[in-house]
Parts: C-alpha cells; sequence; structure tokens
C-alpha cells in the first residue's frame, strides 16, 4: 500500500492570534525586518515603487520575478514598508527541517507540498490567504539564471481561482550583481542598486475548474510581472526613474 503523504504543517498555537497582515503586529516580523532591514539597506540602495498597488489590509498575492535567492527579502522589506507583512509560499518539507522549519513558523510562511495538484492542498494555502494573508509567490518556480522571465507555471493562478483575492505583479532588479545562481559574489558597485515594482492589482476571472481558465490567468500574470520587470531595470540599468 502506498503510503500517504505527510500534511503539510500548520502555524504554531502561540501565533494563531497575530493577524496575518500585519507586520507591526507581528514581534518575529518587526524584529526581523529591523535586523535584516538594516543590513540590507547598507549593502543595497534600494528603491521600491508603486507601494499604492498594495493593499492595506486583506488577502492578496504578490506574484514577482525570481533572480535571486536575496529576492524574498528584499520583497518582503518593500512590502513592510507599507505596513503588510508577506507571507511566502515554501516547500511543506523545508518546515519539517530542525532549523529551518523553526524559522519559518516563527515568520508564519505558508507550507504548500511541492508539486502537488490535489484540492486539499490548494484549498490550504487559499484558506490562509482568505484570512488576510499577504503571500507572495515566484510563479517561474525556479531562479531564472540569466535574468530572464521564465515560463509561469499555474500554481499561482489556481490559488488566486481557488482563493479569490487580486493578484500584485512585481518585478526586482538589481539583486543578481551580488548574488546570481549559483554563487555570491563581491565586485563593484559596493552597493548595488535594486528596485522593487508593483504594478496595478490584478483581478482573477474565470473558473478554477477550466485548464483555459487558468492558463489565461497565468499569462496575464507573467505579462504583468514583465512589465514590472522592465521597469525596475530601466531605473537599475538606466539610472533614471521610469514614468509613473
Amino acid at each position: 500500500m502506498e503510503q500517504a503523504e505527510p500534511a503539510p504543517p500548520s502555524f504554531p498555537e502561540e501565533f494563531h492570534e497575530v493577524p496575518l497582515d500585519r507586520a507591526d503586529r507581528d514581534p518575529w516580523w518587526r524584529w526581523g525586518y529591523r535586523i535584516l532591514g538594516a543590513l540590507f539597506r547598507l549593502l543595497f540602495k534600494l528603491r521600491y515603487r508603486g507601494r499604492q498597488n498594495v493593499p492595506q489590509q486583506a488577502g492578496a498575492i504578490i506574484a514577482s520575478n525570481h533572480i535571486s535567492v536575496l529576492d524574498p527579502v528584499i520583497i518582503a522589506m518593500a512590502a513592510t514598508t507599507t505596513g503588510r507583512a508577506v507571507r511566502f509560499l515554501a516547500a511543506a518539507e523545508y518546515f519539517r527541517k530542525p532549523f529551518i522549519g523553526w524559522g519559518l513558523r516563527r515568520i508564519r510562511q505558508i507550507p504548500i507540498r511541492r508539486g502537488a495538484s490535489d484540492r486539499r492542498a490548494l484549498e490550504q494555502a487559499a484558506s490562509i490567504i482568505r484570512k488576510g494573508a499577504l503571500a507572495g509567490i515566484f510563479p517561474e518556480g525556479t531562479l531564472s539564471g540569466d535574468g530572464n522571465l521564465l515560463p509561469g507555471r499555474r500554481g499561482v493562478a489556481r490559488i488566486a481561482l481557488a482563493s479569490g483575492v487580486p493578484v500584485i505583479p512585481c518585478g526586482i532588479w538589481g539583486t543578481r550583481a551580488r548574488w546570481p545562481r549559483g554563487k555570491f559574489r563581491w565586485n563593484r558597485p559596493l552597493r548595488p542598486k535594486v528596485v522593487v515594482a508593483f504594478g496595478p492589482v490584478l483581478q482573477p476571472e474565470g473558473e478554477l475548474e477550466n485548464p483555459r481558465d487558468v492558463q489565461a490567468l497565468t499569462e496575464r500574470i507573467m505579462q504583468a510581472i514583465g512589465e514590472q520587470v522592465e521597469i525596475a531595470k530601466a531605473e537599475v540599468e538606466g539610472g533614471r526613474r521610469p514614468a509613473a
């Protein structure tokens, strides 16, 4: 008989009452931002664009390109300046690792079984987002080796349709100057410029059970992400701020 896969872990009981969306009311998130925020502001020239597109409350999904292992921290910092905490979707197996799992639970990231397509796994993630979480997802599913946008996987569209929350397209550029895929490097400039650009929200349209609707939403999301990547890239590489 095939052994059933263990269910993704839940948040620890002591954090159930902490609002999922507010950075200032989550002590672990608040202290993490103070410590990492100071470090990253020292290492990078950070610029955030389109923060007015991040809703002040209620569930939503930030969908971004992924060019460096540093991306989640800097995107989370950008959202934190609006008062929101970001709960990134992370593979459930990481939550079972002694130290990494402890950290993921403390900052209440969302566990999901990687590669799973069953409705139960989908609903578990969607239910957390419906409760007010600002979720973070990298639709490409992996780091881009050259910075070019990879084809989007359909998970972000499926979760958006299942949860009924808007998607915020996000583009980040500049982190590859310090940590591209596979290696960390020290080179000039000593403080690379990094830009995070948030675009106007996309409302999910279609039916979760209709593959064409899921694919159409995936394509809309990836196109919108690409537009924000170009905005961020133009400011980093051109040294100018694009017109609003």
